[in-house]
């Protein structure tokens, strides 16, 4: 059932009522066209319409707004100041769950975790609170695809809303004290969820995934990102040690894309700091990496970097769409316990699970690019440049220091006084 009238159901029309829609469109001086943009989208009418509406329905605008569920923070207030009243109200109307659940069937299970094959609700509804350090969720998106499970994927928004929070309210009640939870979804529901999660977790990062397709689309700007939201359970995360990047190299020149100055000699050798912003997360498109055919995958890149930020070896890290597995794959070789679960065919899974060592050999590859300034193959190539590297431009300014005396404003152009104190310190590193 949806948690909110559209705006025809909340003032006594059926959307199908073409006459009465007429009519109140002639009343109020209001198109139908809006009318109907604001039932379908349950968008609450303008100030001027929606007092139009209001006048011509003898309808009052805080009860327009509680029918729609478009709640400001005034009107949140006022609730609040009356809860005892609405409590004992609406008590015997809260929603309880369903009765016909199904035990979720265990199928794979590894030294390191459990895959099952059912209703992700179903499961966490019979695990203990407090007991994963990490969820990582990718839901369907609500873009009307034909899963193989048959799962509806075309729910108004009002219902595909309050299905997510059903199953995010389960997370958080898994998850420990201190614990992460990542969201990744299309920006337009993250910003719907996110402030749900605002009420129940701490915020930590909206981390912008860049991803392009080359397709058209008229009327609207490209989209080019997806949303990861980044959540912790209490004040701080008990687990964050995010790897650090490479600087950004011409792949043709081999000169850095950014100007850094007299400021290389600071800069901390195991790389730059990772933003909010992720510009290297690859599509899954090449054959040799894709796990299942028609249906989007996430990258290992992608899946070991959340992993490596916010958990530790042995910590439990659980997934409550398995799709074709990524999450558990890379817990599995990082030494993760993991626990998962998908409601359609498990065998993409199973199949990656058999060929453990390819997905290795691909991680190996990706983490060799983290944690340095420059990869071993950059360093080699601007060293036959003669370019700068981290070793070669704190070996010259040392030199400067030892030859001109601490303090002198010369050597590389820099202009502030040299300081190597930190240099084997991280927390002072840059």
């Amino acid at each position: 059932m949806s948690v909110a009238y559209p705006l025809f159901q909340a003032i006594g029309i059926k959307s199908d009522d073409s006459v009465a829609i007429k009519q109140l469109a002639s009343k109020t001086g209001i198109s139908v066209e809006r009318l109907r943009y604001y039932d379908k989208n349950r968008i609450l009418p303008s100030d001027t319409d929606l007092d139009k509406i209001c006048s011509v329905t003898n309808i009052p605008r805080l009860k327009l707004k509680l029918l729609m569920g478009c709640l400001d923070r005034k009107t949140i207030a006022a609730i609040q100041n009356k809860a005892e009243e609405i409590y004992e109200i609406i008590k015997t109307d809260s929603p309880s769950l369903p009765a016909d659940t199904t035990t979720p069937r265990l199928m794979f299970k590894t030294d390191y975790g459990q895959l099952y094959q059912g209703n992700c609700l179903d499961l966490m509804r019979d695990m203990e609170a407090e007991t994963v350090d990490l969820v990582f969720a990718d839901p369907p998106f609500n873009l009307s695809k034909n899963y193989p499970s048959g799962i509806d994927d075309n729910l108004n928004k009002s219902d595909y809303l309050e299905w997510c929070e059903a199953w995010l309210n389960e997370c958080i009640r898994i998850l420990k004290p201190a614990g992460s939870l990542f969201l990744w979804n299309l920006p337009k529901w993250n910003s719907h969820l996110s402030g749900f999660l605002n009420h129940r977790l701490t915020f930590r990062h909206w981390i912008s995934v860049d991803i392009k397709y080359r397709f058209t689309i008229a009327g609207r700007l490209y989209p080019s990102h997806y949303s990861l939201l980044y959540y912790c359970k209490g004040e701080k995360p008990k687990t964050f040690h995010p790897d650090r990047l490479p600087l950004e190299i011409c792949s043709h020149c081999y000169r850095e894309l950014r100007d850094y100055g007299g400021y290389k000699h600071k800069m901390n050798p195991r790389g730059v700091n990772l933003t909010d912003v992720w510009y290297d997360i690859p599509p899954v498109r090449h054959k040799r990496y894709k796990q299942r055919e028609g249906a989007n995958e996430l990258s290992i890149k992608l899946i070991d970097r959340i992993i490596e930020m916010a958990s530790d070896q042995g910590d439990i890290v659980f997934d409550p769409f398995g799709g074709a597995g990524t999450t558990y794959v890379v817990a599995e070789m990082k030494h993760r316990r993991w626990l998962g679960i998908e409601i359609g065919s498990v065998d993409d899974i199973l199949s990656r699970f058999q060929k453990l060592d390819q997905e290795r050999d691909y991680l190996q590859q990706i983490r060799e690019g983290y944690n340095c300034l420059f990869t071993n193959k950059t360093v080699k190539v601007r060293r036959e440049k003669g370019l700068w590297t981290s070793e070669s431009v704190r070996e010259k300014a040392q030199m400067c220091v030892k030859t001109q005396g601490k303090g002198k404003k010369k050597a590389l152009g820099i202009q502030t006084e040299l300081d190597f104190s930190g240099i084997n310190n991280r927390s002072k590193l840059t």
